[in-house]
Formats: structure tokens, C-alpha cells, sequence
């Protein structure tokens, strides 16, 4: 019996695979990049990696060799084999698709594709049970097995054109679910409620239900809305926001707050357009807020300039924190953003891709700009006892410098109910 393909499609029937042209220019890119660093073959099995380099994210093994090695690219697939054929691009699939060999046969399998070395992996992602078990079943090939995983991050940086507009279908989503919550929102409903029907949208425009994470053990929810004193509320993730959550096993974001008039209501959307994040945050009230809470905004709009306008120019993003922080710290901001006293984030924004927390870091230590290509989410926030306000949008950084990718100045940062 057999399963029609066909059924895998996006809305209305919609091709939403991964162009094979993409698939092609990330595994040479990847291939120059191994040779350069003196590795003759990468073994993936990294999710995330895999729809990068594969187009899908079944489970299994790509092996991808070194420029000159004369290792032909090859995913070995588990399951479901049918599946990673087509979404690689079927009949024009720009590397070989196997069925996944014996874990006992693997290192006979890798010297028949032309290895003789040990594979490099991604130790930065892989346990440590799976290296173990990968290292004992190719023990007499020769060498170690390197790490690929910083090769991987710095190739990722750098977005492709059809990356982009991924990105930006995103942020058109994003925004939309903004408007959801502009129009449901208001005195006297949950948190939960109002996040109920921003991830309405989000699910119905085609999100996966996984927002994916590098640092172990993150996990992070798309709606995060801080009523009040919710904003002041920390929590396991490492960001300026935790809020009440739902429970203690889901202790970030929305909770059971009910809206109160006249005290803000910060709102951080995550929306995952095929893989491709999109984080903006805007702040809401059912009355109006005092005026210094007006003014606390005004000062993060104003931070948020400086630091787009300092990785638009190209500035390390270690200077871009520096200018952020300084001037937060002239305004009077020092121990209430990103966070109150041993509670506070030290960063200003994040790389954005096909996970939320990418690089480079808007922070001290990334002494080096956001690339070309690079996508970065850049939320200054202040966080009191009594609330937390702030701004947050999804920069491109363009040849022109840095382009909007979210809302943007189409969507006010402040709005009332």
C-alpha cells in the first residue's frame, strides 16, 4: 500500500519545499567550508541542520563531504525514506537518499562513500550518548571526530534572498496576529485568553507548533503577554520577560492574570513562518498608562534607534551593546533593564533564523558586526515591580543597512483598548 505524496503541501496546495537551488548553494558553501578548515566529511543529524542542508527533517544522517574529497553527498534516512525524497526535490534532489545503513555497518558504509577519516559531527548539539555510541562504531577509522557545530552557526548567518522573504512572510504574520490581539484584547480578559487568539492566527497561517532553541535546556513559548506586575515576574529564560505562565512545567509567558486598567500590558509574538522566526513586541493598555510609563517606552524607542542604527553601519555588535547600554544608562535605566538586580539579561538583541537564538548577540564579547544577510531581533525593555515596557522589531541588515522585517512603523508601539 502507498501513501500519496501529494497530500504534503502548503495552503491551498502551495509548494512549500525548500527550492532545490537553495539546497545546493548551502551544501557547497558547506563543502568550501570543510575544506577550509582542513575537515574531509561532516556527518548531520541535527534537526535543524537537516532541514537546512536536506529540506526536510526525517529521521537520519546527511553525510556531506569536503571540497576535492570526492565524497558524494548522501542522506541515509531511517524514516520516513519517501518523504525525505520529496521534500529534497524528488527526481532533482542535489545529493543521493539511502536507506540508513546498520548502526553496525555505518563505518563500513562511510569508507564505501570514500571515508577514511572520522567524520566531523556537531558536538555542540549532539549528546554525549550519541557521540559515544557514533565514536565506538567507527572506532578504527582514522583520526577524531571534529566538531562542525560553529561552521554550521557562521554558514546560517548569512540569509539567503529566499531566506528573506521567508522571514518576511513571517513578520507579515507576526504583525497580523498583533491586530488579533488589538482587536480581542481589553480590561478584564486573561493573558492566556489574549494569547489564545494571537496563536489562532499563527496556527492558521501555518505554524508547526515548535519554536527551536541552541541553548540547552531553553524552550520558549510565541505568546508571551505580561500584564501589569506579571512583567516583573522571572523565570527560567534568559531574556528581559518570563511573565506567570501557565503552570510551573510552562512558567514563561502568558498566565491567568486578568487585565486591569491603566497599567501596560507588554505583548513578545514568536511566529514561525517554514521554519523562519519572526519577534516583535509591542506594549498595550485598557486606559491609559501614567506618563512615566510613557516616557520608559519613549527611552526604549529611543535605544532601539541606537542600536539599529550602530549594526547598520556595520559596528561590532559588542559596540552596538555598548552604545545601548550607555545611553539606557544616561536616561536613567541601569538596574531596570533587560531585567531587575540578579534577574537581569545582559544583551540587547539576538539573531534570528531558523532558531530564536542565533548569532551574533547584541552583548559584550560578539566583537564582530552583524553580517550582510543577517537577521537580528533587537528589544530593549525595562523591567519594575509594578510592569515592564519595551520595544521589539526583526532587523534585516541590508548593503543599504538595516531593513524592518515585523510590524515595523506600520503597527503603533503603544495602543489602547
Amino acid at each position: 500500500m502507498e501513501w500519496d505524496v501529494g497530500l504534503i503541501s502548503g495552503p491551498d496546495g502551495q509548494d512549500w519545499r525548500v527550492p532545490v537551488s537553495e539546497l545546493s548553494n548551502r551544501q557547497e558553501r558547506l563543502s568550501k567550508a570543510l575544506a577550509e578548515n582542513g575537515i574531509k566529511s561532516a556527518m548531520i543529524d541535527d534537526p535543524v541542520e537537516l532541514y537546512w542542508l536536506t529540506g526536510g527533517r526525517q529521521n537520519g544522517i546527511f553525510l556531506i563531504g569536503a571540497d576535492g574529497s570526492g565524497i558524494e553527498n548522501t542522506h541515509w534516512v531511517r524514516r520516513s525514506l519517501d518523504r525525505a525524497k520529496y521534500e529534497s526535490g524528488g527526481s532533482a534532489s542535489p545529493h543521493q537518499i539511502s536507506k540508513q545503513p546498520r548502526m553496525s555497518e555505518l563505518e563500513d558504509s562511510l569508507r564505501r562513500c570514500g571515508n577514511t577519516e572520522k567524520p566531523a559531527m556537531l558536538l555542540g548539539k549532539v549528546p554525549v550518548e550519541r557521540w559515544s555510541f557514533i565514536n565506538n562504531k567507527i572506532s578504527s577509522m582514522e583520526g577524531e571526530i571534529n566538531d562542525c557545530t560553529q561552521i554550521l552557526y557562521s554558514l546560517r548567518e548569512e540569509k539567503s534572498k529566499w531566506e528573506i522573504e521567508m522571514l518576511k512572510e513571517s513578520g507579515d504574520i507576526n504583525k497580523r496576529m498583533f491586530q488579533a490581539v488589538e482587536d480581542y484584547g481589553g480590561l478584564g480578559r486573561t493573558e492566556l485568553e489574549i494569547a489564545s487568539v494571537a496563536d489562532s492566527i499563527s496556527r492558521d497561517l501555518g505554524f508547526g507548533g515548535r519554536i527551536r532553541m541552541r541553548k540547552w535546556p531553553m524552550d520558549c513559548d510565541r505568546v508571551v503577554i505580561a500584564s501589569g506586575p506579571s512583567g516583573s515576574v522571572p523565570s527560567y529564560f534568559d531574556s528581559a520577560i518570563g511573565g506567570l505562565g501557565a503552570s510551573p512545567i510552562s512558567s514563561l509567558g502568558a498566565g491567568f492574570r486578568k487585565v486591569r486598567e491603566n497599567e501596560p500590558v507588554l505583548v513578545d509574538i514568536v511566529h514561525l513562518h517554514r521554519g523562519y522566526v519572526s519577534d516583535c513586541t509591542r506594549i498595550f493598555s485598557a486606559g491609559k498608562i501614567s506618563e512615566l510609563w510613557h516616557s520608559r517606552l519613549e527611552d526604549m524607542v529611543e535605544v532601539r534607534k541606537a542600536v539599529v542604527t550602530s549594526l547598520g553601519k556595520g559596528d561590532n555588535c559588542s559596540k552596538a551593546w555598548e552604545i545601548g547600554y550607555s545611553l539606557a544608562s544616561e536616561m536613567g535605566h541601569s538596574e531596570n533593564l533587560m531585567g531587575m538586580g540578579k534577574d537581569q539579561s545582559s544583551f540587547l538583541g539576538h539573531s534570528v533564523g531558523l532558531e530564536l537564538d542565533e548569532t551574533p548577540v547584541v552583548a559584550r564579547g560578539f566583537d564582530r558586526p552583524l553580517p550582510k544577510g543577517g537577521t537580528m531581533a533587537v528589544e530593549p525593555k525595562v523591567i519594575h515591580p509594578e510592569g515592564s515596557i519595551g520595544n521589539e522589531d526583526t532587523w534585516f541588515r541590508s548593503s543599504e543597512g538595516m531593513e524592518c522585517l515585523t510590524a515595523g512603523d506600520s503597527f503603533p508601539v503603544y495602543t489602547e483598548w
